[in-house]
């Protein structure tokens, strides 16, 4: 058989806390939404993914540049296989707009499953359970794990009564249903006004009884930071601990640009205004550019001159983000991981001081790890040389790679 996935992600996550989103929260080397894609990109069924972003989304394009190369493979593929739309401000307005996204692709009776961004410890076996339970059921069904704990009904912060829990339980993503009675069941919701919380409510609301599939308690929503704690454990034991990797291998970079005509450079994929701009092939991004020799020299690469040539018009002006998720992408297939990122920048001007954590968090975002991983320096030479005289710019970047728990042993 063969689905279409959906996955909402617009969501601000507000009880999580944190600046970003909680679905781009760094875990065990990745970020939340990567793994919670993970299974469906491996996954040869499965034959497309819509993804609804937020409005004005900036950490997504960079999670989608680094998915490129793991975003093949589903049969009878027609189109681009892992897309995203803009979403909506309810959950429900999300996946209907993610649903438009597969409009003349997914036939009325496809099947399509819904998955929660912020899950990202869905196990293989339940996901086969899921589709083999309810591949044959007229209507759909949904992961769900019985209710385990003994529940409460409150009234003004005191018991008001203990509830029968015996045929309770809690609904998990994903949900599978036909394409074109998901469709038809959201929309006659919210003509009605109203806002289902899954996508399992709103084909009850028409009538129907989606089946219940048991699940594990493992397949957790990422809510607070303490719930990444929880996931990490889930996917080292799964997967093997980060901790017990045996390779370590470090890299430098280094690169230099005149100055030119201009009134900005690029720096660590930031605009950074300027007097003047620099001389170079693609944006010449001094940080991004030592940071891809390093990543390339730790891996045993080569450097970036032979993947990313001046002589090739195709990387006349392009953005040095580009080079560092395709870099990144051939890291990981040699089984490595980025542990941390130290970056030196050597200019009489611009002061990179304004700009040092703005350009740490980009950085982070591109190499899907923590900020705090990522450091940023910044020297003069005391008026000597060719930087002194401020004629150009500089930078230097150290890498430390270790081998991912994911692959098995680096090659």
């Amino acid at each position: 058989m063969r689905y279409w996935l959906i996955m909402p992600a617009a969501g601000a996550g507000r009880r999580f806390g944190a600046s970003s989103p909680k679905q781009y929260a760094p875990l065990e080397g990745r970020t939340v939404i990567e793994w919670a894609l993970r299974p469906f990109l491996e996954d040869s069924r499965c034959a497309g993914i819509v993804v609804a972003v937020a409005p004005g989304d900036a950490g997504w394009p960079v999670i989608a540049a680094r998915l490129e190369g793991s975003s093949g493979g589903g049969p009878e593929r027609t189109g681009p296989r892992l897309t995203s739309v803009e979403g909506g401000d309810y959950r429900s307005r999300s996946v209907r707009a993610a649903l438009e996204g597969l409009a003349g692709r997914a036939a009325p009776g496809d099947w399509v499953l819904v998955h929660d961004a912020a899950r990202p410890c869905l196990a293989e076996e339940d996901l086969a359970r899921l589709l083999t339970s309810v591949e044959s059921h007229p209507l759909g069904g949904l992961l769900a794990t019985p209710a385990a704990d003994t529940l409460k009904r409150s009234s003004a912060a005191a018991v008001a009564a203990t509830v029968d829990r015996s045929a309770l339980w809690r609904a998990l993503t994903p949900q599978m249903f036909r394409y074109g009675r998901l469709c038809a069941a959201l929309d006659a919701a919210h003509a009605a006004g109203r806002f289902p919380t899954d996508e399992a409510e709103a084909l009850e609301w028409q009538g129907g009884a989606p089946l219940l599939i048991a699940g594990a308690a493992s397949n957790l929503k990422i809510t607070t930071p303490a719930d990444l704690v929880l996931a990490g454990s889930i996917l080292r034991a799964r997967h093997g601990s980060r901790g017990q990797s045996t390779q370590m291998r470090i890299g430098s970079g280094f690169d230099v640009h005149a100055f030119g005509p201009g009134e900005f450079v690029m720096l660590g994929g930031l605009r950074i205004p300027h007097s003047c701009g620099v001389v170079a092939h693609s944006d010449g991004d001094v940080v991004l550019h030592a940071l891809c020799d390093a990543l390339l020299g730790a891996a045993g690469l080569g450097d970036i001159g032979q993947h990313f040539p001046d002589t090739d018009s195709r990387w006349r002006g392009a953005d040095s983000r580009r080079f560092v998720s395709e870099v990144l992408a051939r890291v990981r297939a040699r089984g490595l991981e980025v542990a941390n990122v130290d970056i030196t920048v050597l200019a009489q001007a611009p002061r990179v001081g304004p700009h040092r954590e703005p350009m740490r968090t980009a950085i982070a975002a591109l190499l899907g790890i923590a900020p705090e991983r990522v450091n940023i320096k910044a020297t003069t030479t005391e008026g000597l040389g060719f930087l002194g005289r401020a004629e150009g710019i500089a930078s230097q970047a150290i890498v430390l790679l270790a081998e991912s728990a994911l692959s098995g042993p680096a090659r």
